[in-house]
């Protein structure tokens, strides 16, 4: 199995913080926000390669991260994808850079774990790959409405009035007969850029499963919940 972390946002609503620096690459509690996920793969069984999607303007960034980070962890393999975007104008979007990176590095054939750079993980993430691979797709939940057999039932991006108390993280496993549908999905002229939009898309056709993540889930979409995953994280356990 490989890993795909999508990184090829600009973050615009932090500027000016991430002017000049990815969102994932911020130090929250001591280390960058990607670290905290990464960490988490450690003692997954045949992990592969861990991609990282990202635009033109932090390629560079994040191939100096991989690299010192992999000094200090030999046992993983990185990988930086350039999607070719300059700016908030012309990304691909999550949707896209997925199928891009699995077109361009002929993953169709290999299951992938798909994580958004900027969700941080405070657990390991052993316990969900261990279930998903006996999925052809599970998605993450923290605390969408699911049936007896943890199937989902019932799924709204970004809902203006929740119904539920769970919410959908950005947090996928896909096996091929799942990435097989990108391009059907792309293809239709369907949302390039929110993942969850595929999710969406997707349990309407096939039965798509969820797993409770433990530990702590923190979202850094904006200045105060950065501020907010900082203290907490820094807090004496």
């Amino acid at each position: 199995m490989n890993v795909l972390i999508l990184a090829a946002g600009y973050a615009t609503r932090l500027y000016p913080l991430t002017l000049n620096k990815a969102k994932p690459l911020l130090v929250v509690g001591g280390k960058p926000i990607i670290e905290w996920l990464v960490d988490n793969l450690a003692g997954i069984p045949d992990l592969g390669t861990i991609y990282v999607v990202t635009n033109d303007k932090f390629a560079a960034d994040f191939r100096a991260w991989s690299q010192s980070y992999q000094k200090r962890h030999p046992e993983f393999k990185f990988r930086v994808v350039n999607d070719g975007s300059t700016s908030d104008d012309d990304k691909l979007g999550a949707i896209g850079d997925i199928n891009f990176v699995v077109t361009q590095e002929k993953l169709s054939d290999t299951s992938l774990l798909i994580a958004a750079g900027d969700n941080l993980f405070t657990d390991s993430l052993v316990d969900f790959v261990a279930y998903a691979g006996n999925t052809e797709v599970t998605v993450a939940v923290y605390d969408v409405a699911v049936d007896a057999r943890g199937i989902m039932t019932r799924f709204e991006e970004k809902p203006q009035k929740p119904q539920g108390t769970l919410a959908a993280i950005a947090l996928y496993y896909y096996s091929p007969a799942v990435l097989s549908l990108l391009r059907t999905y792309l293809a239709a002229g369907n949302n390039a850029d929110q993942p969850g939009r595929f999710v969406q898309w997707l349990y309407t056709r096939k039965s798509v499963n969820t797993f409770q993540i433990k530990g702590r889930w923190l979202d850094i979409g904006s200045k105060e919940t950065l501020e907010n995953a900082d203290k907490i994280l820094r807090a004496p356990r």
